[in-house]
């Protein structure tokens, strides 16, 4: 009999807590670690949910997938950029492979599926999805016959917001709902391949993670919230219990655990570009009246490109842009001085101290020298900030000469930036109990499901089977 796979994706899992601290409050996954294999996964460069899962399902890095984060470069004017959804997807999912096979498959809430693609089997989108008034299901009928089983929610609405009891109250409902909804398509339509992405973990990190960590700079004993979060996670490993309770004892299906990346406490953000100002590598006509993103300032034309070096995005991470004479409109950088000016420009990012004059873990990456192949228009380099302790903020205050280090994120209360390493486990099927095993990448996983379905890996895949 061909072998059948359920794959749970739980993005932004931390391993510290779902393999060690909360272990005993997940008894799902904790029974799934001892029946058969584990270990830390390795996400992408950067560990960020686009382009972190598609790396997962095509075993390609965002060099070969053309794509670096949410926002993109569309060309080398200063202001034009494009948001990586569905359709920036250009090489095959592991699905893709599983249909062309014959395979039937599942595909539920995986972010970058909208808009949604034939494939042998019932696909709805996820993350980004701009609302369920959308065609954001294959085929399109699957619509109609998800509102006669529950309200979907593609993603919560404002989880950097004040009211964090509104945002847990609905991150329970989307999780709810989401797997209520894996049931019915289990339970409904025929499968050889599920996958589901519940998105609700990754939420609820960066709205709750201050009164879950005792470390946090903000973290207050006795509040309320304290065990919102590992509550949320036995949410989560009950609802996944519940969704394969059915299928344990079947000799021919096993379960995955996957997550895309893990948490970790932020401390803060770093002015980046009012560095650059400070430096002089960044110039402006003049400074804003409120604190905006450079983004707006870009568009107001208010950046002198004639004595502007190069410019920066914030973020989890950074995105590096520099001002090339004869690639950007107004550059000044000459060519044959670009890669003196970088290495300069890494060194002294690298040196900027945290709050406390500690030099921190920050680092440097350049796509040509990371990735396989650089698609499309990659930004000149990333940054990230104390191994992601810290995130860079973009935006420019009104008045000069402000401390670089803020302790509230610029885009909304966040407590929590992204960590390195997520979760992988998986189970039954004939899989061995062989516990934990040496840390693997998220680009493992497609060869994994490959092999265990019984099919030749690619050989563009960057990853290998694992089990």
């Amino acid at each position: 009999m061909a072998k059948k796979l359920i794959v749970v994706g739980l993005d932004c899992l931390e391993p510290s807590y779902a393999f060690e601290q909360w272990a005993d409050s997940m008894p799902t996954l904790t029974r799934m670690r001892k029946q058969g294999v584990f270990a830390r996964m390795r996400s992408s460069v950067p560990p960020i949910t686009i382009p972190a899962w598609q790396c997962m399902v095509t075993s390609k890095d965002p060099g070969v997938l053309g794509f670096y984060g949410f926002r993109n470069r569309k060309d080398y004017s200063y202001d034009s950029f494009v948001f990586a959804d569905g359709k920036a997807i250009r090489e095959p999912r592991v699905w893709d492979h599983l249909s062309k096979a014959g395979r039937k498959n599942i595909i539920l809430g995986v972010p970058q599926t909208f808009p949604p693609r034939p494939l042998n089997g019932v696909m709805v989108s996820g993350f980004p999805l701009p609302g369920t008034e959308e065609n954001y299901t294959y085929p399109a009928a699957l619509k109609d016959e998800i509102k006669t089983v529950c309200d979907y929610i593609p993603d919560v609405e404002e989880f950097r917001a004040d009211d964090k009891e509104t945002i847990l109250r609905d991150l329970i409902a989307m999780a709810e709902r989401r797997f209520k909804l894996a049931a019915h398509l289990l339970k409904n339509k025929p499968w050889d391949f599920f996958m589901m992405v519940e998105m609700g973990t990754d939420r609820i990190v960066h709205a709750l993670w201050r009164y879950t960590d005792p470390n946090h700079r903000y973290y207050e004993k006795g509040h309320k919230l304290n065990n919102a979060m590992r509550d949320y996670y036995a949410l989560c490993d009950r609802l996944m219990g519940e969704l394969i309770a059915p299928y344990e004892k079947d000799p021919d299906t096993a379960v995955m655990v996957v997550s895309d990346h893990g948490a970790r406490g932020m401390d803060g953000g770093i002015h980046l570009n009012e560095w650059l100002i400070d430096k002089g590598y960044l110039t402006l006509k003049e400074r804003p009246k409120e604190q905006v993103g450079l983004s707006k300032l870009i568009k107001a034309g208010l950046v002198d490109w004639t004595k502007t070096k190069v410019w920066a995005e914030g973020g989890y991470y950074s995105r590096i842009m520099f001002n090339i004479k004869g690639r950007e409109p107004q550059g000044v950088l000459d060519p044959g001085e670009v890669a003196a000016f970088s290495a300069t420009l890494a060194d002294e990012i690298k040196s900027i101290p945290d709050d406390k004059g500690r030099r921190m873990e920050t680092h440097w990456f350049e796509p040509g020298k990371i990735y396989r192949k650089v698609n499309n228009i990659a930004p000149d380099a990333m940054v990230i900030f104390d191994d992601l302790r810290w995130r860079a903020l973009g935006s420019i205050r009104p008045q000069p000469g402000l401390p670089l280090w803020v302790f509230e994120n610029d885009t909304g209360p966040d407590d929590s930036n992204h960590n390195w390493h997520g979760c992988f486990a998986a189970a039954g099927g004939g899989i061995a109990a062989k516990g934990q095993l040496d840390p693997i990448t998220l680009y493992d996983f497609a060869p994994t499901v490959m092999k265990f379905m019984g099919l030749d890996v690619p050989s563009d895949m960057q990853g290998k089977p694992v089990v």
